[in-house]
């Protein structure tokens, strides 16, 4: 199995504009659970506090083998979301493993 991390730090918003943005790419990103077959986990977490220096969001997935990451890095729905994210962030950062 392999554990795909990947952390974002969004873009400067006031707090009610960064809480709208980070609702608007979890739901997009729970979303594709049922869009791409490959992933046989998914779990977005958001930081406590909004007004850290760290990062805002997190996603977590889990694949059975580094083929079925490499399928769902290109996957059509999965390039949706990340356009959106890169016009929302500016950072990122990611680590997948395997376990």
């Amino acid at each position: 199995m392999i554990n795909h991390v990947v952390l974002f730090k969004l873009n400067d918003y006031s707090k009610q504009e960064k809480q709208a943005v980070i609702a608007e790419l979890k739901a997009a990103l729970e979303g594709l659970k049922g869009k791409i077959e490959e992933v046989k986990y998914l779990e977005v977490g958001v930081n406590y506090e909004l007004e850290a220096k760290s990062y805002d969001l997190v996603l977590i997935s889990h694949f059975e083998s580094l083929e079925d990451l490499d399928v769902y890095r290109v996957h059509p729905e999965h390039l949706k979301v990340v356009k959106r994210i890169g016009e929302t962030t500016s950072a990122r950062a990611a680590v997948d493993y395997e376990f």
